[in-house]
């Protein structure tokens, strides 16, 4: 099976290979493995040791992204967050649930965000202490300039947080150069091309002590984690841990973040470009669309049923999500994922027989 969503994505066998194995989570051997994942993570991360620091939490990219929250906004403090999306909105309603006041900064949700007016809402209201950016928006698929926002957040003096849930590993991260940022935070299962279970933070070591025991949560407080001196805080998932390593290295045999970034572009090309040959409408324009992710506006025909699509799709062995996050109707194709331009090929060969099948003869966009 082709495996097509933006997250879990395709994994490589060996990398699942290394689920296949009992691991005793406090073992000795396995705390090497802890710790050379952390000191990975953190290269990736352009951190600089004993500047910055990896924190690992168990769980989904929401789980990281609230911890980020709770430990460096402090309760009742106000966090800016551009309206990017589906997982902008997500950020909203977590911090809002935390007892934190997301103050929304409205923009359409085909445009990426302007610096300069997150810097003029930051003028605006000095009350607000940090900003929160999607940096790859997983619902629509749009690139949001996650290193000219920190700049403009940095010259108004306030902290910033990074989704980079759907970006890390692929877009261009170097926290050494940003030191407005609190955390970037992502997940295992998406541009490292590792398995879910697991999340991550790079975060500066002194901004973590100095927000220790305000993040009103133990599970969730990401100050906390570094005090256990490199050990699991409370059981971690160790077969997740061990492949999530194991994926680091088919990363690093790629060449890292550049030659990854180069083979995900070429997918989203190849799809792009290939939907378009069909008669299908992306839902971004060509200079806007992002490397990770493409939404397909739904064909203007009667018989057009997503899930009678999606099922037609998995006989043909590629599987893509069953819904979708854009404010009109579309469908959402990953372009991440231990796959080629040729499997994007296949995938829109597949496309195409599938429309035939489900009776669709009107391919144009429904909604423009």
């Amino acid at each position: 099976m082709l495996l097509l969503t933006p997250g879990p994505v395709m994994t490589r066998p060996e990398v699942r290979a290394a689920l296949a194995q009992d691991i005793a989570p406090w073992d000795n051997d396995f705390k090497a493995v802890y710790l050379r994942v952390l000191e990975r993570v953190l290269a990736v991360a352009g951190g600089i040791p004993g500047e910055h620091v990896t924190v690992p939490l168990q769980g989904a990219g929401h789980f990281i992204t609230e911890a980020a929250i709770r430990t460096f906004v402090p309760l009742g403090g106000k966090i800016l967050i551009p309206a990017t999306g589906t997982y902008a909105d997500r950020m909203v309603r977590l911090a809002r649930e935390a007892g934190r006041v997301p103050v929304l900064l409205p923009i359409t949700e085909d445009t990426p965000t302007d610096p300069l007016v997150v810097e003029a809402a930051l003028e605006a209201d000095p009350t607000i202490s940090h900003v929160g950016v999607v940096y790859s928006e997983t619902g629509s698929g749009l690139i949001h300039d996650a290193v000219a926002i920190g700049a403009a957040v940095r010259r108004a003096g306030r902290r910033m947080i990074v989704d980079a849930v759907s970006a890390f590993g692929a877009l261009p991260m170097d926290i050494s150069q940003q030191p407005e940022i609190d955390a970037v935070v992502f997940t295992a299962n998406k541009c490292i091309e590792a398995l879910p279970g697991i999340s991550f933070a790079v975060a500066p070591v002194e901004r973590l002590k100095q927000c220790a025991g305000q993040a009103g949560s133990w599970s969730l407080d990401l100050a906390d984690i570094p005090t256990y001196n490199g050990r699991p805080r409370f059981t971690p998932p160790a077969q997740i841990v061990a492949a999530f390593d194991r994926a680091l290295d088919f990363f690093d045999a790629e060449g890292g973040r550049v030659p990854r970034l180069a083979r995900y572009t070429a997918n989203m090309r190849t799809f792009y470009d290939g939907m378009v040959r069909l008669g299908l409408t992306p839902w971004l324009s060509h200079n806007r669309q992002g490397p990770i992710i493409v939404n397909i506006r739904v064909p203007n025909d009667p018989a057009w049923d997503l899930q009678r699509f999606v099922d037609a799709l998995k006989a043909r062995e590629v599987l893509i999500s069953n819904f979708f996050n854009t404010p009109t109707p579309s469908f959402r194709v990953g372009c991440i994922g231990a796959i080629g331009p040729d499997d994007m090929s296949r995938a829109v060969a597949a496309m195409d027989s599938a429309l035939k099948e489900i009776g669709i003869t009107r391919r144009e966009a429904a909604c423009p």
